[in-house]
């Protein structure tokens, strides 16, 4: 069943404006120190959850633990906050390498505590969560960051935000955004339950997803020096290209190897495309600006996360793995237009200074 997982993504997409406003008026600290709380508490109404067998309590659970990933979200701009030039690209990369510690991690730790309460399996994993969460406060604690990252107040808002909204590069930032994370949250939700359907195990379509996580992250080592040698938008541009060869690989045949191999495609085209769009996005505000611009950003992205997250069970059912994967050309072509018009018209522009 996808309901918790898409109920975290829901909660994730709900969460970003309150943890921006919240940033903007208190700090960054202050705001990770409330969003490890409520991943504190996210865990522990899992457990409950688990433990007493109440579906729609574990669900509040999973709802509230993607308030606590709006914060961790964030974390990406508060590192491109605090560098400056070509070392914004690459100080968002280094953070999302996080991303793949907690993908060699985060099994194991389901692995050694799923069976914690023998009567209620996978209670010990979420109760764990909390307990990660708890062990993040002391760290937060220390976070010191420079006072020309720190959200400005209301008086220097800057400018209106549907004017920054409006605004074409920041148009195709969001718009790369919403297509690299949706596009990979669509399929990669879909791909487990057509494995299973396909005839594959359980644990074979886990296997996968893990190759698919590590792949999502594992980039990041590089991402960063490729974005500061090509640029923003030729590595979010071949990020594109990557979802949607993957794309071409399911449809090439239904073998486990074809699985895994469209998956891993996945999960570094998302790398690409999604640091590559979050590093477009910083380019697109005043420092007084970001506040609001970040949130709206992250809104954006992660409420289409949250659609094509209860959309791609649905589709799956109805339509099939293979209309799935056909939809991704259509998407990434309307995106890779204005993105190749725009990098051709900043060649121009090189060219004639």
């Amino acid at each position: 069943m996808t309901l918790p997982v898409s109920l975290y993504n829901l909660g994730l997409a709900l969460g970003t404006i309150p943890a921006a406003i919240v940033m903007r008026y208190v700090g960054r600290r202050t705001g990770y120190l409330f969003g490890a709380s409520i991943g504190v508490i996210s865990g522990l109404v899992a457990t409950v959850g688990i433990l007493t067998a109440a579906f729609v309590v574990f669900c509040l659970g999973t709802f509230l633990a993607g308030f606590y990933g709006a914060y961790v979200q964030s974390y990406r701009f508060a590192a491109a906050d605090s560098a400056t030039g070509s070392f914004k690209a690459k100080a968002i990369s280094w953070v999302m390498i996080g991303g793949l510690i907690a993908a060699v991690i985060g099994p194991q730790l389901v692995i050694w505590t799923r069976d914690a309460f023998p009567a209620a399996p996978f209670a010990g994993s979420f109760l764990s969560q909390a307990a990660l969460a708890l062990l993040a406060l002391p760290v937060l604690l220390m976070l010191r960051t420079p006072k020309a990252a720190q959200f400005a107040g209301p008086s220097s808002a800057g400018r209106p935000l549907l004017e920054i909204l409006l605004m074409p590069r920041f148009m195709l930032a969001v718009a790369a955004g919403v297509v690299s994370y949706g596009l990979m949250s669509f399929v990669m939700t879909a791909a487990p339950i057509a494995m299973v359907g396909c005839g594959f195990t359980v644990g074979e379509a886990a296997l996968g997803i893990q190759w698919h996580v590590l792949a999502m992250f594992a980039p990041s080592f590089v991402t960063g020096q490729l974005i500061a040698r090509f640029g923003k938008e030729k590595i979010t541009a071949a990020g594109l290209l990557l979802i949607t060869l993957s794309g071409a690989v399911a449809l090439s045949g239904l073998d486990l190897s074809q699985f895994y191999i469209s998956l891993i495609l996945l999960g570094v085209g998302w790398n690409f495309g999604f640091i590559g769009a979050t590093a477009m996005v910083t380019d697109c505000h005043a420092p007084e600006e970001r506040g609001k611009v970040q949130g709206a950003n992250d809104f954006l992205i992660f409420g289409s996360v949250a659609a094509a997250s209860f959309f791609s069970g649905t589709l799956l059912t109805a339509a099939g793995w293979q209309t799935i994967n056909w939809l991704i050309f259509p998407v990434v072509a309307l995106l890779l237009v204005p993105l190749l018009w725009r990098m051709s018209a900043a060649k121009e522009m090189v060219g004639t200074n």
